[in-house]
C-alpha cells in the first residue's frame, strides 16, 4: 500500500487495499475511510485498550509497556476513547511510534468522538499515523458503533494488550474477538479488589498471557530487550529490600509495617530510591518505576 501521508483528505480503501489480516476475519468491512497512512505490512500492529476510568496503576502500566517499544517496528492501535486509549495514543507519539486510531464515529473533525480528542487525532495524522473508520465521514458515534468497530481493531492487530477492564468493559469485546481471530492476547494483572481489574484478571484465567514486566513483554512480541545495566545493582542491601517489597504499590505506613522499620528510616531509604529513579509516589502509594 502507498504509505504517502494524506494529511487532510479522507480516502476510501476497499478490500483489495486492506492489510491481509483484516480480510481474513469472518466479517470484514466493505470499505474503510482513512486519514493519514497505514504502516508497512511488516510492522507489528499492537492494539492497546482498556478502561475509560483508568487508575494511576493502569496509566503507568500502559506508559511503561508502550515506551519500552521505542525504536521497534511497532504501531500502536487504539480507539481514541478516554482513559487507556488516550494514554496509548499519547505515549506512542511521545515514543516516536506510529499510532492508528479507530474511533466509533466518522472521520470529519466535526464528528470525531470524543470531541476532546480531536487534537490527538490531528497529531496522529501529522506524525505519519492513521485514522480509520468504516462509517461515513459525517457519521456521529452511537452506542452500537463502538462494539461494531472493535472487530476492525482486533482484525488489524497482530497482538492485543488489555491494560484494565471491568467485567462489562467494551475492551473485553476486542479481547474475545482477538482470541477468535487467533491473535496473541495479553492482559495486565490487577488487584483482586479493583473493579477495573476484574475483566483483565478473568481474561488471564481464560488463557490470556499475563504481562509481568516490560522486558518479558518485548520478548513475547519477538523483540530483544534493551541492553542496560540492572539498576538494582546500584542499590544498597537496605534499598534493595525495600524495592523488593514493592511487588505492588503500597502506602508508606504499609511499607514500613512490612519492612518492620521506623517510618523515619523508611523515608530516608525512599528518598534515595527516588533519586536513583527506582520508585515514585502516585496518589499516596509508593511504586516501582
Amino acid at each position: 500500500m502507498n504509505n504517502k501521508i494524506i494529511s487532510e483528505k479522507i480516502s476510501t480503501l476497499y478490500p483489495k487495499d486492506f492489510p491481509r489480516c483484516l480480510n481474513e476475519i469472518p466479517d470484514p468491512p466493505k470499505k474503510l475511510f482513512m486519514r493519514g497512512s497505514l504502516p508497512s505490512p511488516d510492522t507489528h500492529i499492537l492494539c492497546v485498550v482498556g478502561s475509560r476510568q483508568c487508575s494511576d496503576y493502569g496509566k503507568r502500566a500502559a506508559e511503561r509497556l508502550i515506551s519500552s517499544l521505542r525504536g521497534r517496528d511497532v504501531a500502536i492501535l487504539s480507539g481514541l476513547a478516554y482513559g487507556i486509549d488516550a494514554v496509548a495514543h499519547r505515549t506512542a507519539l511521545e515514543a516516536g511510534l506510529k499510532t492508528i486510531a479507530v474511533p466509533g464515529s466518522g472521520l470529519n473533525p466535526s464528528v470525531i468522538y470524543p470531541s476532546a480528542h480531536r487534537v490527538i487525532a490531528e497529531k496522529i495524522v501529522e506524525a505519519g499515523g492513521a485514522l480509520l473508520s468504516e462509517y461515513e465521514p459525517d457519521f456521529k458515534a452511537t452506542p452500537w458503533s463502538f462494539p461494531q468497530r472493535n472487530r476492525i481493531m482486533a482484525g488489524l492487530s497482530r497482538s492485543v494488550l488489555i491494560v484494565e477492564a471491568s467485567e462489562k468493559s467494551g475492551s473485553l469485546i476486542t479481547a474475545r474477538l482477538a482470541m477468535d481471530y487467533n491473535r496473541d492476547v495479553y492482559a495486565v494483572p490487577g488487584h483482586i479488589f479493583s473493579k477495573t481489574a476484574a475483566g483483565t484478571n478473568k481474561l488471564i484465567k481464560d488463557g490470556a498471557t499475563p504481562v509481568i514486566s516490560a522486558e518479558e513483554f518485548l520478548i513475547d512480541l519477538g523483540f530483544a530487550p534493551d541492553e542496560k545495566t540492572d539498576k538494582n545493582l546500584d542499590l544498597s542491601p537496605e534499598e534493595l529490600r525495600i524495592y523488593e517489597l514493592l511487588a505492588e504499590p503500597l502506602s508508606r505506613d504499609d511499607l514500613a509495617d512490612r519492612a518492620k522499620i521506623p517510618i523515619a528510616e523508611l523515608n530516608i531509604l525512599l528518598s534515595s530510591l527516588e533519586l536513583k529513579g527506582s520508585v515514585a509516589e502516585y496518589s499516596g502509594k509508593i511504586a516501582r518505576v
